[in-house]
């Protein structure tokens, strides 16, 4: 499909879809984490999901060689996305759906100050920075609010910040490391493959594996394994056909499905706090998120 230079009809909707996955995925594995250990399940979901990413690159007619200068980079990545998942896991084990939606969801406030810290020339404009102290302050909310309902475990809140923190490093690191030179799915196929011995290691710390182990536990895996494999494939694709701008501008609803299926669905109780902390990170991601107005004007006119 050709590139284009905004977001479609069909753009929308395949990214409101994947939003909502995202977010109905915090519920799957909450429920997984019922069946299985929660950093045992993030590498059986990482184990099973790896032989499909092979699979799609090799009908691709793609490989998994690298230039010598990536090849640190790749096991750097691996390392990091393990712990980010051993830590996002752990959050739901220890604390609600609700609260780690609200927590996690707000990478994209953390990768633009690491950017404006670390990367020259990207600079906070004064209305990302309004974004970023709304953010901030929604996550200060969700963290300090210990009375707004569900399981609200200062642990897993603080793990949920610290997997927020890593996928925004590892975002970073892909745009300024060799890595970026690395095509998307063999990024992802390569942070899975280094992950996955690491997730098997940890998981030795964290008790038995199999705590009650059930068909629900396992059509909740297979869902997992769909959204990492499929769904990430998906969301790269589309970073190839729309502007970066337009489609990370979806991210603000993640936190949004989260909340509301841990409390459809999981009967979370979602209290005043939480709500206002939700309303202040959404509101800080589509400011954070939303392109210049220059730039909005020119995929407008062609320019």
């Amino acid at each position: 499909m050709q590139r284009k230079d905004h977001i479609d009809a069909f753009g929308a909707v395949t990214l409101i879809c994947f939003a909502v996955a995202l977010g109905f995925n915090q519920v799957v594995v909450k429920i997984a984490n019922d069946g299985l250990q929660p950093v045992f399940a993030a590498a059986v979901r990482s184990a099973l999901a790896l032989p499909i990413l092979l699979v799609w690159i090799r009908l691709r007619g793609q490989s998994l060689a690298v230039e010598r200068a990536a090849r640190p980079w790749c096991v750097l990545m691996g390392v990091v996305f393990a712990v980010e998942f051993v830590c996002l896991f752990l959050a739901l084990d220890l604390t609600s759906v609700a609260r780690t939606s609200v927590i996690f969801y707000s990478m994209p406030v953390w990768l633009a100050l690491l950017a404006h810290v670390l990367v020259p020339g990207d600079r906070l404009s004064p209305r990302k920075a309004l974004g970023l102290t709304m953010a901030m302050a929604g996550v200060a909310v969700a963290i300090f609010s210990r009375g707004s309902g569900g399981e609200a475990g200062l642990a897993g809140d603080l793990l949920a910040l610290a997997a927020s923190l890593l996928w925004a490093l590892i975002a970073l690191l892909t745009k300024i490391s060799p890595f970026s030179r690395i095509p998307p799915a063999q990024q992802l196929t390569w942070q899975i493959a280094v992950s996955v011995p690491i997730l098997f290691g940890f998981a030795a710390f964290f008790g038995p594996a199999v705590r009650d182990f059930d068909a629900i536990t396992t059509a909740a895996m297979a869902y997992q394994i769909l959204l990492v494999s499929a769904g990430f494939l998906l969301w790269m694709w589309l970073m190839k056909i729309y502007p970066a701008s337009g489609v990370t501008s979806f991210s603000f609803l993640s936190p949004v499905v989260g909340v509301a299926f841990g409390w459809l669905l999981l009967n979370e109780t979602v209290g005043y706090a939480l709500w206002l902390a939700l309303v202040l990170v959404a509101a800080g991601l589509v400011l954070v998120n939303r392109p210049p107005r220059s730039k909005a004007m020119s995929a407008q006119t062609g320019r």
